[in-house]
């Protein structure tokens, strides 16, 4: 796992959270996450929506792709965070 993808759409905030345990590759591979979310924004597209596309249009064969099973709630983005960076 490389990191993390997130979506607000009350705080109109959506994210990558990238693993430091990953290191460099990691952070890379995650580029193409964050600019989709970016440009998604850019279109008015709302997060939570950026985030259901990203999961459908992911292609398990990529590298870099959303788990299947792996959309799940958390209380906030600070617990997204720490699940990426857990020291």
């Amino acid at each position: 796992m490389i990191g993390y993808v997130w979506a607000n759409d009350e705080d109109d905030a959506a994210g990558w959270e990238v693993r430091t345990a990953g290191g460099d590759e990691a952070f890379n591979k995650g580029a193409r996450w964050a600019r989709k979310l970016h440009d998604a924004k850019a279109r008015g597209i709302a997060p939570t929506a950026a985030l259901a596309a990203m999961t459908q249009e992911s292609d398990p064969t990529r590298s870099s792709h959303v788990v299947p099973g792996s959309l799940t709630e958390a209380p906030n983005a600070d617990v997204i965070r720490r699940l990426a960076d857990p020291t």
